[in-house]
C-alpha cells in the first residue's frame, strides 16, 4: 500500500492513477474527504488530515510501502514561508515515526541551490530538513509545469498573444506535464534502493522554446499565437492583474530572474534523468 499526498491535484493525482494502474493500493491524504469521493468509489483508502498536523500524517503514512509528499503549491506565500515549514516540519515528524519503506517528494529545479530561488526556497528547505530521515528517500525536481499556462488560455484566445517572463523565448526551457511526473513518482516508489536519489524530470530530451509553446497553444486554439516576451518593469502590475497580493510578487519575481540568469537550471552532477513522453503539441491537443 501507497500513501500519497496531494492526490486531489494534478501531480498526486497522476502518481495515484499510476500505481492503481500497476494493480497497488493506495492511500490518499485529504483534508475533505467529500472532494475525494471520486477516489473512494474507485477503491482508495482516504485518510483525512491536513498537511501540517503530525498525528493525522502520522496515521496516514502508518504501514505504507512506499510515501508520496509534496508542499500544496502556494504562488503568493506569506513572508518567511510558514505555512510551508510547517508542513515540512509535519511530513517529516511522521516520516519519521512510521519509517516506510521510502518516501518520494515532489521537489524542483534549482533545488539545489543555497538562495536566489524565491518560491523553490520552499523546496530547497524541504530536501534540507529530509535527507537526513532514516529511510530511503527520492526527490523528483520537476521542470516548468505546462499546465502553468492553462490560467492565461483566455486570454491567448482572445488576444492572439502568450506572454512569458522568461527571457530569452528561443532558448530551450525543461517543460514538464503534471500526468509525466506522476509517471515517475509511481515508478519511484515501487523501486528498491538505499540513501538517497536525486532525479530531473521534465518532457522529451532537449527542452522546448517558447516559440514552439506558442505555436502549440495556437495551433490546439486554431488561430495564430504570438510568442511576447514581458518586460521586467511590467511584471509587477501583470503579477498583481493575475490576483496576487502587491506585496507578495517578489519571491515570484526572484524565482524568474533565477530562470533568466540560468542560476536555477538542470544537468547538475549525480542526478537522474527522467524524460517523459509528453510533448507540448500532446499537451495542448484538445485545448478549446
Amino acid at each position: 500500500m501507497f500513501t500519497v499526498m496531494g492526490i486531489t491535484g494534478n501531480v498526486g493525482g497522476a502518481v495515484a492513477e499510476n500505481l492503481l494502474a500497476a494493480g497497488k493500493m493506495v492511500r490518499g491524504v485529504v483534508r475533505n474527504p467529500e472532494k475525494a469521493k471520486a477516489w473512494a468509489d474507485r477503491g482508495v483508502q482516504l485518510a483525512e488530515s491536513a498537511y501540517d498536523d503530525v498525528e493525522g500524517l502520522t496515521k496516514a503514512f502508518e504501514g505504507a510501502e512506499g510515501v508520496f509528499a509534496m508542499i500544496p503549491p502556494d504562488f503568493s506565500p506569506a513572508p518567511g514561508l510558514p505555512d510551508q515549514k510547517r508542513t515540512i516540519a509535519a511530513f517529516r515528524e511522521a516520516l519519521e515515526r512510521t519509517k516506510p519503506g521510502n518516501a518520494v517528494f515532489l521537489s524542483s529545479i534549482g533545488s539545489e541551490q543555497p538562495s536566489g530561488l524565491g518560491l523553490i526556497t520552499s523546496t530547497h528547505l524541504m530536501e534540507e530538513a529530509t535527507r537526513t530521515l532514516s529511510i530511503p528517500v527520492a526527490y523528483l525536481r520537476a521542470g516548468s509545469f505546462m499546465e502553468n499556462w492553462l490560467g492565461v488560455l483566455d486570454y491567448i484566445r482572445t488576444t492572439g498573444e502568450m506572454p512569458f517572463f522568461y527571457a530569452p523565448l528561443e532558448r530551450k526551457y525543461p517543460l514538464v506535464a503534471t500526468r509525466d511526473i506522476g509517471l515517475a513518482g509511481a515508478k519511484v516508489l515501487q523501486e528498491s534502493w538505499s540513501g538517497q536519489r536525486v532525479f530531473e524530470v521534465d518532457g522529451p530530451e532537449g527542452g522546448t522554446d517558447l516559440y514552439e509553446v506558442a505555436a502549440a497553444f495556437g495551433k490546439a486554439l486554431g488561430r495564430e499565437v504570438k510568442a511576447v516576451q514581458l518586460p521586467e518593469p511590467a511584471w509587477q502590475s501583470v503579477l498583481e492583474a493575475m490576483g496576487m497580493p502587491a506585496d507578495r510578487t517578489g519571491l515570484y519575481i526572484e524565482m524568474v530572474k533565477g530562470f533568466n540568469s540560468g542560476w536555477i537550471h538542470f544537468n547538475n552532477p549525480g542526478t537522474e534523468i527522467f524524460h517523459g513522453p509528453t510533448t507540448i503539441e500532446m499537451f495542448t491537443h484538445g485545448l478549446q
